[in-house]
């Protein structure tokens, strides 16, 4: 009973904040995926790389490109459409990879001078760190690591993904 009531109560956390407001202008352009509890496309990856930018139209021509088993491994290259939810300070999205289906994307921390960010889910299922460098200081990610763990993750699943010029 107790395990049927553990599940019960995971099913149920509260929805996954965001953060007030993205500048979109000083969001786009290149992110460094850290660590990730990754979706299945995302199989031992080797320098991954998020790629922002805004279309004409508002919505986000996003490339998300990696090396797959090593860094001389097979170029992966997926692009999704992302989609700005309105009244949502810009920091909720939807992101196309096949049509008509759209996955949740939040901003759900964003430092101030725009060179970390988390993104995550309702869902606590996936969860992406990301940088505007290909490496982190050991103390900075920590404290990334903490605030996805006070989000509702479990940070044992995070992957750290390699990143070399």
């Amino acid at each position: 009973m107790i395990n049927i009531l553990g599940l019960s109560a995971c099913r149920n956390l509260p929805p996954m904040p965001t953060v007030s407001t993205v500048d979109i202008e000083r969001f786009m352009g290149d992110w460094y995926v850290i660590a990730a509890i990754p979706t299945v496309i995302e199989r031992d990856p080797y320098n991954p790389i998020e790629h922002y930018q805004q279309n004409m139209d508002g919505t986000i021509a996003t490339t998300f490109s990696f090396r797959q088993g090593g860094f001389d491994g097979a170029l992966k290259t997926y692009h999704p459409t992302g989609t700005i939810v309105p009244n949502s300070g810009n920091a909720e999205w939807r992101m196309q990879f096949v049509w008509p289906f759209k996955s949740e994307y939040l901003i759900a921390y964003l430092s101030e001078d725009y060179q970390q960010t988390v993104i995550a889910r309702n869902k606590r299922d996936y969860v992406w760190l990301m940088s505007r460098q290909p490496h982190l200081d050991p103390n900075t990610y920590q404290a990334l690591v903490a605030k996805i763990k006070a989000m509702g993750y479990d940070t044992s699943k995070l992957q750290v993904f390699p990143h070399q010029p």
